[in-house]
């Protein structure tokens, strides 16, 4: 399903960025009759954010533009540290964050779904977008994933980097430079 260069480069992968409404939500946001905000996540979702810490020691991060404490509360049951909300020109927090962390470009994984995600998914060592993603992200990611946003997209992209990590850390060397994805 998956050519050797986009194996190779899931394999590099140091940190995870990840837009919220679209890719961890089903870009539904929901009101009560005295005005509370909701959202729906997915725990599939939350689950790709531990296991990427687990088996891949890769951190996740959340860069939104949107401003809401329901977002801060899913980052810190998922105990996610480093979370940037009210970003309006993601692509231009990008090279703070990957300084931050002490990664290149290249090491960063970026799913997004819409407009406002196209240039950082372009900046990107890797980027993903979910199924129901806008045209515009489908155009630009690397991977469309088979989930939709809020179903599963972020756990698929979680999944793909986690298993091109395991492929490359347990195959001969020898064999993957052959294979050309060395």
């Amino acid at each position: 399903m998956f050519n050797d260069r986009l194996i190779k480069r899931a394999s590099s992968i140091k940190l995870m960025v990840t837009d919220i409404d679209g890719v961890m939500t089903d870009t539904s946001i929901y009101y009560s009759s005295d005005g509370e905000e909701l959202k729906r996540f997915s725990v599939r979702d939350g689950m790709g954010v531990e296991r990427l810490r687990k088996f891949a020691n890769i951190e996740t991060v959340i860069m939104t533009g949107e401003n809401s404490d329901i977002v801060l509360r899913r980052a810190e049951k998922l105990k996610i540290r480093d979370v940037y909300m009210g970003v309006k020109n993601k692509a231009d927090l990008f090279p703070e964050v990957a300084e931050i962390f002490g990664v290149s470009f290249e090491e960063i994984a970026y799913i997004g779904d819409d407009t406002n995600d196209i240039e950082v998914m372009r900046l990107a060592g890797l980027s993903a977008c979910p199924a129901d993603a806008t045209s515009f992200a489908k155009a630009v990611a690397d991977i469309v994933v088979e989930s939709k946003g809020g179903s599963g997209a972020f756990r698929d992209f979680a999944e793909f980097i986690i298993s091109a990590k395991t492929l490359v850390n347990k195959s001969d060397e020898k064999e993957l430079v052959h294979r050309g994805i060395l």
